[in-house]
C-alpha cells in the first residue's frame, strides 16, 4: 500500500527532548528557537529526514510550528488540526496556539519579555516570515538571532538519512509544453529586470520548468532539487545524481548543468559577483538572502516565474486531468458500491481505506493509466473521527462504521496525467435528520461555488463566502478554506489559487481548485463535499456588456442523495444536482465493467423525488 497506518505520533518523549533543546539555549545565546513544520525546501511534505516538528512534538499534521522558550513550549497550528493537535502532543509539555489570529510574531510581541532574543534557523524560514519576526521582537527591543547550525538537529541522534528518490522524464505529451520553452520564457523575465540569475527553489518549479518528476517526499512527485536560471549560458539544476539514471541525465544535459546539491552555496555566491538575483522572499529560506548579501551581491525580491505560469494549466494538462479524474471517479464509484454492500459495523476505517486503494489499483491496470500514488493519507474518518478535518487513521485510532454515522473519506490519487483530490460524506444506515440537514447546507455551498460566475479580477476572497453564507444562515461555519490549488500531477495542494478568505491571488483561466465547504461538530459528526474545479471563460449570456469567467468540474462522482434534504435546495440547485447526477452516470457508465457496480451507479444518480 502507498498508505502507512503506524503510530507516527511520539508525544511520550516530548518533555524529554524540550528539555534537550533548552539545554542548547545558553550557548547560543539565545531565549528561545523556532521549530517550524516547513524544510529546506519549504515543502509542505517534507521528508523523514526534515520531521522535526513532529520528533520533538508529536504532531504530524501538515501545518504548524513550535515556539519553545526556557519556560514555556507553544504549538501553533490552523483551525484544521485543533481536534489533533489536543490528541497527538502532552499536553503537561506544550499548550496550543493559533497559528492564523495569533502566529508566533504576534504572540511574541504580545506576550514576549522586553530583550527576547529568538533563535532560528535560516534555512527554515523565508524572508518575509523573518521580516514579520524581526519587526515584532523589535517592539520589545528583542532580537532575532541566525543560528549556524540548527540545535534540534544536534539532540536528533537518529535522523533519518536524506532521499535519494529515482527521477523520471515528464513527456511533452503530458506536459504540453517543452523544457526548453519554459526556460526560454524565464530567462526572458531574468532579462526584463536586468537580473544576472533567478533562483527555483521550489522543487515543484523545479519539476514544472524540466518537465522532471521525483520521489523524495510522500505522495507529492517532485525532486528535493533547486535550480539557478541565468541571463546568459544554460541554468545549473542542482540535483544529487543518485537520482537520475542514464536517460533521465542524458535528457538534462541538453537543458542544463545538472551538479550536486553541495555545490550550490559555491554557485549561488559565484552568481552574486555577476549581478542581481531573483528570489521569491515567501518561498525562499533565509540563508540564500543571507548568502548572497554575504558575497557582496544583491537580492531583488519577485514572484517564483514559475508559479503562475504552472498554476495555469494548458491545454494539455487540463484534458489529462480530465481523463485522470474519469478515471479515478469510476474507481471511487467501485469502492462506493462495495461499502455499500457491507452491513452497518462489520468495515473499519483502516479496511475502508485499503478497499479504496485497491480499486485505484484494480482500475488504473485495467485502463493502462496506473497509479502512481495516493495524493496525500486518505482521511478516513466515522463518526466523531470525521469531525477532525485532517484526521489520519492509525492502527491505534481504527474504528468500526457503525449503524447510524456519516462516513466522510476525502483522498486522491497521482496518475501521470494528473492529480486527484475528492471528498465524499456517505450515510451508514439511517441517519439522524440534523445530519442531513446540514449535509445539505454543504451542498448548497459547494453548488454556488460550482455554479458561480464571476469578472475577470476576482480572486479567491471574493468567492469564499458564496461556500458558506447558507451554513452562516443556520448559524454554522468551517474553519478552513474552501479550496486550494492543485498540480498536474504534482502537488495536491499548490498555490498561488485558492478559495478562502486570505486568498488575494485573481484567479485566471487554466487554474485548478478544489471545491470543499463542510461542517465539523467536535466529538460528534463531521461532513465535507469536494470536487475539483477549473477556471475557464464563461459562456457569453444575451445582454452582458462584460467578460466573465466561470467554473468546469473535473469530478465526477455520486454525491449521496440519501443525505439530502430536497425542501432545503433551490429549484436551481436542485437541477445543478440532478445534470451533475446525469452527467456522472453518462461519463463513468462506459469505465466501469461489473454490471452490479453500474446498477449501483444508475440508482445513485437518480434524479432526486
Amino acid at each position: 500500500m502507498f498508505q502507512s497506518f503506524d503510530i507516527k505520533s511520539a508525544p511520550q518523549f516530548g518533555r524529554e527532548r524540550v528539555a534537550s533543546l533548552r539545554a542548547r539555549f545558553a550557548e547560543a545565546s539565545i531565549d528561545g528557537f523556532l521549530v517550524p513544520r516547513a524544510d529546506e525546501y519549504q515543502g509542505e511534505y517534507v521528508p523523514a529526514s526534515a520531521e522535526r516538528l513532529s520528533w520533538l512534538t508529536g504532531f504530524t499534521g501538515s501545518a504548524g510550528v513550535a515556539l519553545i522558550t526556557a519556560s514555556q513550549a507553544i504549538v501553533f497550528v490552523d483551525g484544521r488540526y485543533t481536534t489533533q493537535l489536543k490528541e497527538q502532543v502532552d499536553g503537561e509539555v506544550f499548550t496550543g496556539g493559533d497559528l492564523v489570529g495569533e502566529p508566533p510574531h504576534l504572540w511574541l510581541r504580545h506576550h514576549g519579555t522586553k530583550g527576547f532574543r529568538l533563535g532560528i534557523d535560516p534555512w527554515l524560514h523565508t524572508a518575509a516570515e523573518v521580516r514579520r519576526l524581526r519587526k515584532a521582537l523589535e517592539e520589545i527591543d528583542g532580537s532575532l538571532i541566525f543560528l549556524p547550525s540548527n540545535p534540534l538537529d544536534a539532540i536528533w541522534t537518529d535522523r533519518p538519512a536524506e532521499p535519494v528518490g529515482t527521477v523520471a522524464i515528464q513527456k511533452a505529451d503530458h506536459a504540453g509544453t517543452l523544457a526548453s520553452e519554459k526556460i526560454a520564457a524565464i530567462v526572458e523575465q531574468v532579462k526584463d529586470k536586468k537580473a544576472a540569475a533567478v533562483l527555483i527553489t521550489d522543487p515543484s518549479s523545479v519539476a514544472w520548468i524540466f518537465n522532471i518528476r521525483g520521489s523524495d517526499v510522500p505522495h507529492t512527485p517532485h525532486p528535493l532539487a533547486r535550480a539557478i536560471v541565468s541571463a546568459e549560458g544554460k541554468p545549473q539544476l542542482f540535483l544529487d545524481q543518485r537520482k537520475t539514471g542514464i536517460e533521465v541525465r542524458a535528457y538534462l544535459a541538453q537543458l542544463a548543468e545538472q551538479l550536486p546539491p553541495e555545490a550550490f552555496p559555491v554557485r549561488l555566491q559565484d552568481w552574486a559577483k555577476q549581478g542581481p538575483i531573483l528570489l521569491d522572499a515567501d518561498l525562499a529560506p533565509l540563508a540564500l538572502s543571507l548568502a548572497i548579501e554575504e558575497a557582496g551581491g544583491t537580492v531583488i525580491e519577485a514572484p517564483d516565474p514559475a508559479r503562475l505560469p504552472r498554476a495555469c494549466k494548458n491545454r494539455t494538462e487540463l484534458e489529462g486531468s480530465a481523463r485522470a479524474h474519469l478515471q479515478d471517479g469510476a474507481a471511487v464509484v467501485e469502492f462506493l458500491h462495495w461499502l455499500d454492500r457491507q452491513p452497518a459495523g462489520s468495515v473499519t476505517e483502516i479496511e475502508s481505506v485499503r478497499a479504496l486503494e485497491a480499486a485505484r489499483l484494480r482500475v488504473g491496470e485495467r485502463m493502462q493509466n496506473p497509479l502512481k500514488d495516493i495524493s496525500f493519507d486518505t482521511i478516513s474518518g466515522a463518526g466523531e473521527h470525521a469531525a477532525i478535518m485532517h484526521y489520519r487513521v492509525t492502527s491505534e485510532s481504527d474504528r468500526s462504521l457503525n449503524e447510524g454515522e456519516l462516513f466522510l473519506i476525502d483522498s486522491g490519487a497521482q496518475y501521470i496525467n494528473g492529480t486527484t483530490d475528492i471528498t465524499r460524506t456517505v450515510a451508514i444506515g439511517a441517519v439522524p435528520e440534523d445530519r442531513k440537514r446540514f449535509f445539505t447546507l454543504v451542498l448548497k455551498g459547494m453548488i454556488a461555488i460550482s455554479t458561480a460566475r464571476f469578472p475577470k479580477g476576482t480572486r479567491g476572497c471574493d468567492l469564499d463566502p458564496l461556500a458558506r453564507i447558507a451554513l452562516w444562515k443556520a448559524g454554522g461555519d468551517f474553519a478552513h478554506g474552501t479550496g486550494h490549488g492543485v498540480g498536474s500531477y504534482l502537488s495536491v495542494h499548490e498555490g498561488p489559487q485558492r478559495i478562502s478568505r486570505l486568498s488575494t491571488q485573481e484567479l485566471l483561466a487554466g487554474m485548478i481548485l478544489s471545491n470543499e465547504p463542510g461542517y465539523y461538530r467536535p466529538g460528534h459528526f463531521g461532513i465535507r463535499i469536494e470536487n475539483l474545479i477549473h477556471v475557464r471563460d464563461a459562456e457569453e449570456i444575451a445582454g452582458g456588456d462584460m467578460p466573465m469567467l466561470s467554473f468546469e468540474t473535473l469530478t465526477w462522482c455520486p454525491i449521496d442523495r440519501r443525505l439530502v434534504v430536497p425542501e432545503l435546495l433551490t429549484a436551481e440547485e436542485r437541477d445543478w444536482l440532478n445534470g451533475y447526477h446525469a452527467q456522472t452516470r453518462e461519463k463513468l457508465m462506459p469505465l466501469i465493467e461489473d454490471a452490479e457496480v453500474r446498477e449501483w451507479l444508475a440508482r445513485a444518480t437518480e434524479p432526486l423525488g
